[in-house]
């Protein structure tokens, strides 16, 4: 093909379940452009076994190539050192051979954060879903702000977050305001019929918590609280993500599994999961945990949640769909709350559910190649 002709080629990262949720929107709107080509890159935890994952990646994509970076069973913040490094040398790899035109990351995981340095050190024109956003997680907010002053293109979730990159120093031209993808689709999404509902145990609560990067021996006593407090109720508990912590979390689990009321699934779907989380918010039930869900998927759908603790901390939510507890041993107290204060009517903070298609145009009109556009500058 002429290369004057050549369809400009956008590489799309995936790392984790979470954000391939996230990012599906984006690359069927990259898809459905004619002048664009979709590269799908699968990384990091996708891989790591059983790799259930990257199966659904494979499922939906043609994945173009796979980074391991994790290595089952080692967990802890100087193993993700060690993952971040092994990814970094294994992007910039995939990059010489792919020869994209644009590399696409988003959010603030090591995955995304060992993409966006090889994609920076080697000269490949970034972008970033989702930067200027603040949310401590565990390294998250560091990680976040650093992909931020890699990038040469952000697309910011809400108006918040493009005022913060532009504070950053960032050329405001290269900033713009699309939304978040995490909202893409939620308007057609239908409850979760019977017969899947009964098979997750009807659940009144579904309790979601992933590690802030505190010991094991922490995590554990945190999902214990958060555990006791729902004991009584129907409730479905997810599996964490992979961050430091996990073994406590995943023993406080085996706790309470098999106990009466009590169903735990190690992942579900994104359809499957956002069709529970309407149908919990219809049956009068919530969100109980410590992930984006709980403040971004779970408002358009119109499931109320409790925030636990500090790994959101900082992070824009719907009000009236969401209430904040500092521990675990709240959580009782908070759901009651949540059932006199819940308003539905709320307008969402994350945009109207049009981020894949403002992403992909803003990826289809601005040419990388220009001289001197990977080039970055503060702007003061």
């Amino acid at each position: 093909m002429n290369e004057q002709n050549r369809k400009r080629r956008v590489l799309v990262v995936t790392g984790t379940r979470a954000e391939f949720g996230l990012l599906k929107p984006v690359m069927r709107a990259v898809q459905d452009r004619a002048e664009l080509e979709l590269l799908v890159v699968a990384a990091g935890s996708h891989l790591v076994q059983p790799a259930l994952t990257f199966r659904e990646v494979k499922a939906e994509f043609e994945v173009a190539d796979s980074i391991p970076m994790q290595t089952a069973g080692r967990i802890g913040r100087a193993e993700d050192v060690e993952a971040t490094g092994k990814g970094i040398g294994r992007f910039g790899r995939s990059y010489s051979l792919l020869d994209p035109d644009w590399v696409v990351v988003l959010g603030d995981r090591i995955e995304a954060f060992a993409a966006a340095s090889a994609a920076s050190i080697g000269g490949w024109a970034l972008a970033h879903i989702h930067g200027g956003d603040r949310a401590e997680g565990v390294a998250d907010e560091a990680m976040r702000h650093a992909i931020t002053k890699m990038a040469n293109v952000h697309l910011a979730a809400t108006e918040g977050s493009a005022e913060r990159i532009r504070r950053m120093g960032e050329d405001a031209e290269r900033v713009f305001v699309v939304g978040s993808p995490a909202i893409d689709g939620l308007g057609v999404v239908h409850a979760l019929g019977d017969g899947a509902y009964v098979a997750l145990g009807s659940p009144e609560v579904v309790v979601l918590m992933h590690p802030c990067g505190r010991g094991d021996e922490v995590e554990r006593e945190e999902m214990r609280k958060v555990l006791a407090s729902v004991e009584g109720m129907r409730v479905l508990v997810m599996h964490p993500n992979l961050d430091p912590g996990r073994r406590g979390i995943l023993e406080a689990i085996q706790e309470v599994e098999g106990h009466e009321g009590v169903v735990v699934r190690e992942h579900l779907e994104r359809d499957v999961f956002a069709g529970l989380l309407k149908r919990v918010g219809q049956e009068g039930g919530a969100l109980v945990g410590n992930s984006s869900s709980g403040l971004i998927e779970c408002s358009a759908l119109g499931c109320p949640s409790v925030d636990v603790g500090i790994r959101q901390s900082g992070r824009e939510r719907c009000a009236g769909m969401t209430v904040h507890v500092e521990s675990g041993d709240e959580v009782g107290t908070a759901l009651r709350e949540l059932c006199s204060c819940v308003d539905r009517g709320s307008a969402h903070p994350y945009g109207d559910g049009t981020a894949g298609v403002e992403i992909a145009r803003v990826l289809a009109e601005i040419d990388p190649s220009v001289d001197g556009f990977v080039r970055k500058r503060c702007v003061y």
